[in-house]
């Protein structure tokens, strides 16, 4: 039976950003099983990237060589930052469609728009040439992934009133962080009417290991259940929402979003009460929002690791591990790439979806741990 679009798309998502690695490339016999044990479930909906190294391919090995093109949903997505023309740009549509072999995209999306960004899609004329490819149905499903505010995803879904759908980054912890603004864009696209796809809602696996009060909070009410499953449990109970991407790196991760998942059943009133008490603890938290996407390192001429300095210090800084952090650090940067070798070009900013000042907290992890 062919899957069903919308809002009766189960809603749980397979993020393959984030897949096994088996020296330095991708577990593809692994990837396998995940995918069998996802689609037996009853999941359907697997999203992948051009800029995800490797997974695109690795989604041809493992989803679509291997099972019906009609028993599951494939998004993918085009950024405009490494396109310099809409030539480019087209080309890597076309190298997508190639890579996957899939024939068609369920899901296209246009790629982290933000305030440095957005613009660009338009100067190289990608809202036309994605239109132009649902018109064919090379494209079933439109849309865009972004990282800004309010007041620019108002204006993104007034002048592209066309699209299908917007994928937002949402989760407890961030419903009211000022540089996320987790809750207000929700709100923003509820108005426009538009289906939601969530990503990050572990907020890059920091949630799966929270503060140890919040574990004590969650662990009073569900002993049993996993950290993770109260971050997915809360996106996917909020109306709207098309499917909860969650980016799962090992077999073990799969069967438990897929333990509660799999019968979804939205918080009750008791699990809300206990999602407010959370954000309320980690309201005082003193973390970097980071959530280990890696942009930040892909451009920065001396490869600092900044996601991994930034766990070591949330380390400290959330837990008060100060031992804990040094060692992290230590295993970070040892091949000599510290963070007090950053020149402050700041490239890692104009690529961070969060925003952060980023040159800043080095220049803190340098005092920290140098």
């Amino acid at each position: 039976m062919a899957v069903v679009y919308g809002k009766d798309t189960p809603k749980l998502g397979f993020g393959l950003m984030r897949l096994p690695k088996k020296g330095l490339g991708i577990d593809v016999e692994q990837v396998k099983t995940m995918v069998d044990l996802f689609l037996e479930a009853g999941f359907t909906y697997f999203d992948t990237a051009f800029v995800y190294p490797g997974s695109e391919k690795a989604t041809r090995k493992a989803l679509v060589e291997r099972h019906p093109r009609d028993s599951y949903t494939l998004a993918t997505k085009l950024n405009s930052m490494i396109t310099p023309t809409t030539k480019a740009a087209i080309k890597q549509f076309e190298t997508s469609l190639e890579r996957t072999g899939a024939g068609y995209f369920d899901y296209y999306l246009l790629h982290a728009l933000m305030e440095n960004n957005y613009s660009r899609y338009d100067r190289l004329k990608l809202w036309e040439f994605i239109g132009e490819q649902k018109a064919k149905g090379i494209i079933r499903n439109v849309g865009f992934s972004f990282h800004a505010g309010p007041k620019l995803l108002d204006q993104l879904l007034t002048d592209h009133s066309e699209v299908d759908f917007v994928q937002l980054q949402l989760n407890y912890a961030d419903w009211e962080n000022p540089r996320v603004t987790s809750r207000a864009n929700y709100e923003v696209a509820r108005e426009h009417g538009k289906l939601i796809t969530v990503m990050e809602p572990v907020k890059g696996g920091s949630l799966a290991n929270p503060p140890e009060e919040v574990k004590k909070l969650f662990k009073k009410i569900h002993p049993d259940m996993s950290y993770a499953s109260w971050a997915i449990r809360f996106v996917a109970s909020l109306d709207g929402i098309l499917t909860v991407l969650s980016g799962m790196s090992n077999i073990d991760q799969m069967k438990d979003n897929l333990s509660y998942m799999k019968d979804f059943k939205p918080l009750d009133e008791e699990e809300q009460k206990a999602i407010y008490e959370a954000q309320r603890i980690l309201g005082r938290a003193a973390t970097i929002p980071c959530t280990a996407c890696r942009y930040c390192v892909e451009g920065c001429p001396k490869q600092i690791p900044i996601p991994e300095i930034f766990a070591a210090m949330n380390k400290q800084l959330g837990g008060g591990q100060i031992e804990e952090a040094k060692a992290a650090y230590q295993t970070a940067t040892a091949d000599g790439n510290l963070a007090s070798t950053c020149i402050e070009c700041r490239q890692c900013e104009g690529a961070c979806p969060q925003h952060l000042a980023i040159t800043d907290h080095l220049k803190k992890a340098a005092e920290m741990f140098e």
